[in-house]
């Protein structure tokens, strides 16, 4: 089997044939080394213990170098830019680094700040599903309901006006770089500097805005944030308002939308959902794992590492196969069944070890409320046409999803 494929976005896009691959690869060589001609040679791990194992192992193995698959065209390109300012976010830093932006809002994120937050979610929740009755009884979940759901939570979390929506939507999705042209708009070097610009421009003028004047929202935190005693530079003030928008975005939107696909496909589920709707936690957990948005980091070993039947040498890169690690037989009973109510779910979405994924809580709580909130308002759902993914070998979930629905 070709699993060169990994390193092609169109091959994210048919489920069918990307499980094919990592269920070839947990059998045959769960330490694959995978060569291109696009791309430097690097190893994939398809195993959840490997996986795992790697991602304890923060100070051997490092995001900094290359966090994210890139092709030797992008490298090129960001090696010609190495002398320009650059923006540091958190998971493409490492060591102490990582562990003191970590902790600037560490605390925001806990369960008993959240539960402060649970009324303004549920809000955005009721005006989410009160627009979604609105448009009749067909209509794209995504489009319409899922994609901006969760942008809106980011938009309240960062104190971003309504009228920011837009810019917000295409900052994320320029962001994570999906390579399908339905989803990211090609832009010119020009349009991308003027998009960064504005993204630029707006986080000052909130940074200047919550130093001067705090308010009870993670911009707040952000804006007054201090590294070893000192306020954070501007660029590193920019990063941690890209990745609390762009993670918090794409990923809670492609679950949100995986879990109405995974529930209409599988009526058995739905129904037992229905039942009982105390399930709605186990059944966001199984959604997470089912449709897994982040599909892999890279991390570069510092030093040589055995792993299996492999060494992996310093400098060597690794890819960490998330969906992979979620459908691995020897952690999960029949791993390719969608189970509202699985328990344990040992999945590996949110990533392991120090950059375990920061804002978990806050994703598995919006979808809760929104559930909560459509399913109790919702009569009937079924699905209207074919779903379709998006191509991306980075975070991808669906891209459309046509439903039909009849209000209690």
């Amino acid at each position: 089997m070709d699993y060169t494929d990994i390193v092609r976005p169109a091959t994210y896009a048919d489920e069918a044939k990307i499980h094919s691959i990592f269920t070839h690869m947990r059998a045959n060589d769960p330490v694959a080394l995978i060569e291109t001609d696009t791309h430097d040679p690097f190893y994939a791990l398809a195993k959840h213990a490997d996986i795992i194992e790697v991602a304890r192992l923060h100070e051997k193995f490092l995001n900094t170098a290359m966090p994210v698959l890139a092709s030797k065209q992008d490298m090129a390109a960001r090696d010609a830019q190495s002398q320009m300012p650059s923006v540091r976010t958190l998971v493409s830093v490492d060591g102490e680094d990582h562990k003191k932006l970590r902790d600037l809002t560490r605390d925001w994120f806990l369960p008993q700040h959240l539960k402060r937050f649970e009324p303004i979610c549920r809000a955005i929740a009721r005006e989410s599903v009160d627009h979604m009755l609105s448009l009749g009884e067909e209509f794209d979940f995504v489009e319409d309901v899922a994609v901006w759901y969760p942008l809106k939570v980011i938009m309240k979390i960062l104190g971003v006006p309504d009228e920011q929506g837009d810019m917000m939507l295409t900052m994320t999705q320029q962001m994570f770089g999906a390579a399908d042209p339905e989803v990211t708009k090609v832009l010119t070097d020009e349009e991308r500097m003027q998009l960064f610009g504005e993204f630029y421009a707006y986080c000052t003028h909130v940074t200047e805005e919550r130093r001067a004047h705090p308010a009870e929202d993670l911009a707040s935190v952000i804006a007054n944030g201090q590294l070893d005693g000192d306020p954070l530079n501007l660029m590193d003030t920019l990063g941690y308002f890209l990745i609390v928008a762009s993670a918090g975005h794409d990923t809670t939107s492609s679950s949100t939308a995986g879990a109405l696909q995974a529930l209409l496909e599988n009526p058995a589920e739905m129904q037992k959902l229905r039942n009982n709707l105390d399930l709605i936690p186990t059944m966001v957990d199984e959604s997470i794992r089912w449709v897994t948005p982040v599909k892999h980091f890279m991390r570069t070993a510092t030093e040589d590492y055995p792993l299996r039947d492999k060494v992996i040498k310093a400098g060597d890169m690794v890819m960490l196969l998330y969906p992979s690690a979620n459908r691995d037989e020897d952690i999960f009973d029949s791993p390719f069944e969608f189970q509202a109510d699985r328990r344990p779910n040992r999945h590996l979405a949110f990533g392991h070890g120090a950059h375990h994924c920061l804002g978990n809580l806050l994703a598995k709580m919006e979808m809760r409320i929104l559930y909560e909130e459509l399913f109790s308002r919702v009569r009937e759902i079924e699905l209207n046409g074919e779903p379709k993914l998006i191509q991306s070998t980075f975070v991808s979930g669906l891209k459309t999803l046509p439903v039909r629905m009849k209000a209690a």
